[in-house]
């Protein structure tokens, strides 16, 4: 029991210790920014998965708001999945959505720049024949060997990511206790591969039962979906990878440029 308030005070003193400003001039609404706010410290991990947040009106009587403008913030963040409400416990942190700018990165380290703890659970590490599709998007002849690889990506212990990706069976070796511990650019990166580019395509699909018990989501969630083809400083195709993400854990963040 004693521990059990240790923990309670432990999460209540990480929210007590957030800087939380508010302007009340601004014609921005004050549920808004406190939204805003919070969302802000669990994607830093100034509040991190578990801490609880307080109740509403100890968290109203501090800042100096209403408890219908509490609830309303703290509510927008449990539709968005970043908090939850638990029964006689409070209002606790689920995890914070992983936030990915369109750029020639790998998954890893993009989690492990926002200090996301990525960890990966390979599921294939094989040779085989590439499929007409492959084959298409690597510029090789088709029945040619390549590996495959199939990795579960988390995040504090929960899936984020399922990753499919095909790769030259001649470009470099691929030692699974590795991939588990690293992300695949880098050790194409650590093995002389310079990436230079990729043709990529973002869309959208419900799971299949199969992919919902590999990201723990029911079937016909919504998914994310990537492809990409990457290309190294000679032009030649050396990764072709087909990705789904959870998309209750995961946005693709776009910077749009109006042209002159």
């Amino acid at each position: 029991m004693a521990e059990t308030e240790t923990a309670r005070q432990s999460n209540a003193a990480a929210f007590d210790s957030l800087e939380v400003a508010l302007d009340r001039g601004s014609p921005i609404p004050l549920y808004y920014q406190l939204a805003q706010q919070l969302e802000s410290a669990i994607e830093h991990g100034a509040l991190a998965p578990g801490n609880l947040l307080g109740n509403e009106v100890d968290i109203a009587a501090r800042l100096g708001l209403s408890r219908p403008t509490v609830r309303q913030a703290i509510q927008s963040l449990v539709d968005k999945g970043l908090l939850v409400r638990r029964r006689g416990i409070g209002t606790q942190v689920v995890h914070s959505q992983v936030r990915r700018s369109l750029e020639l990165s790998s998954l890893y380290d993009d989690l492990a720049a926002a200090g996301q703890n990525p960890a990966t659970r390979v599921l294939r590490n094989e040779i085989e024949s590439a499929s007409p599709e492959v084959a298409a998007a690597l510029g090789i002849p088709e029945g040619r060997d390549v590996i495959v690889l199939e990795r579960l990506r988390s995040t504090y212990g929960e899936p984020v990511a399922h990753l499919c990706n095909y790769l030259p069976a001649s470009l470099l070796d691929l030692d699974t206790e590795r991939l588990e511990e690293t992300g695949l650019y880098r050790m194409m990166r650590a093995a002389g591969i310079t990436l230079h580019s990729a043709h990529q395509t973002v869309g959208a699909r419900c799971a299949t039962a199969d992919e919902g018990i590999l990201l723990d989501e029911p079937e016909g969630a919504a998914l994310l979906t990537m492809c990409r083809t990457a290309y190294d400083d000679t032009g030649r195709a050396v990764e072709y990878g087909t990705h789904v993400y959870r998309a209750a854990r995961y946005t693709f963040d776009f910077q749009l440029l109006v042209r002159p």
